[in-house]
């Protein structure tokens, strides 16, 4: 999902790209900027499930997670592989994976509709073939049905494991996450996505049925192991990599070649995090933004079943 739209909105941030553990970073990029603008609050709002989870640290994890999760599908892994620049400029995929997760999360419905259907549109050149777990040889899409299934419950569990690990309280709990999430599945095009998190587990596993562990997946997650990223993120990124690790469930380690590290990286990536928070605060650019925007609008804008208890934000 986000693949593709790494490979031209990364390049739309340009040489402003904003990162949260760079110490002396650039201005976050404009796009954040036009949070503050819309009609409405979005699809989900204050006190919703999706930015409680969506908008805090652990996401740092979570993105790895992700993407880990996302190679063990071969048509899904065809794709990254055949399309991807990643290799190149990973900060270009890692911008636009970004730009489409904070759009979808904080923006308003316009905004959100908008972003998925670029995406869309730049999955339609995404295509090729691949051979599956039983050795035949499948052609594929980016925007068909079954890899943006993959792609939107991979995503769903690597962001809510990450948050139920290293995160606060979920408004709502856990089932709240998966069925607002939802709506972003929906926007991609996933029909009836999984709504509870017993769904969305019993999808991953049915998924794990044509996991196929080759020469594409090993060397994609090589790269995830070290991918050269600058400066003090590039320093970090080792505890946050070997925190994702850890926190996978063994299933998924065993299909993806890897061992859950030997020290303590899930309490190490806790006071990484712990750390981040106090030098960057809690709340990041977008969601400051789409905060300003809902503020704006008033408490009426904020979507039924979203709100916090208390007093509307500041």
């Amino acid at each position: 999902m986000g693949e593709a739209a790494g490979r031209t909105t990364g390049s739309s941030v340009g040489a402003a790209r904003w990162h949260p553990l760079r110490r002396r970073r650039a201005a976050p990029p404009a796009w954040t900027d036009a949070l503050a603008e819309g009609d409405d609050a979005g699809f989900f709002g204050p006190g919703s499930a999706v930015w409680a989870v969506n908008g805090a640290l652990p996401t740092l994890v979570a993105g790895i997670r992700a993407l880990l999760l996302q190679t063990l599908h071969p048509g899904a892994m065809a794709g990254v592989h055949d399309w991807s620049r990643y290799r190149d400029d990973p900060l270009a995929r890692l911008d636009g994976t970004v730009r489409w997760v904070a759009v979808t999360t904080f923006g308003d419905r316009r905004s959100a509709t908008a972003a998925s259907a670029f995406v869309s549109r730049l999955h339609e050149h995404v295509t090729g073939s691949y051979v599956d777990a039983t050795g035949v040889e499948r052609r594929y899409s980016a925007n068909d049905e079954e890899l943006l299934r993959w792609v939107h419950d991979a995503f769903t569990e690597a962001f809510l494991g990450a948050h139920e690990i290293w995160g606060g309280p979920i408004p709502g709990g856990p089932d709240a996450y998966v069925r607002q999430w939802a709506q972003a599945g929906r926007l991609m095009g996933v029909q009836n996505p999984p709504a509870t998190v017993d769904a969305l587990r019993g999808e991953m596993t049915a998924f794990l049925a044509d996991a196929r562990y080759d020469e594409r997946v090993a060397e994609t997650v090589h790269f995830l192991r070290r991918p050269g990223l600058p400066g003090l993120t590039g320093r970090m990124y080792p505890v946050l990599f070997a925190g994702a690790v850890a926190s996978l469930d063994p299933r998924y380690r065993g299909l993806l070649g890897l061992r859950r590290p030997w020290w303590p990286a899930i309490t190490l990536t806790r006071a990484l995090l712990a750390v981040a928070r106090r030098v960057l605060g809690g709340v990041s650019p977008s969601e400051r933004n789409a905060r300003a925007r809902v503020s704006r609008l008033g408490t009426s804008a904020t979507p039924e079943g979203s709100r916090a208890p208390g007093p509307a934000p500041d």
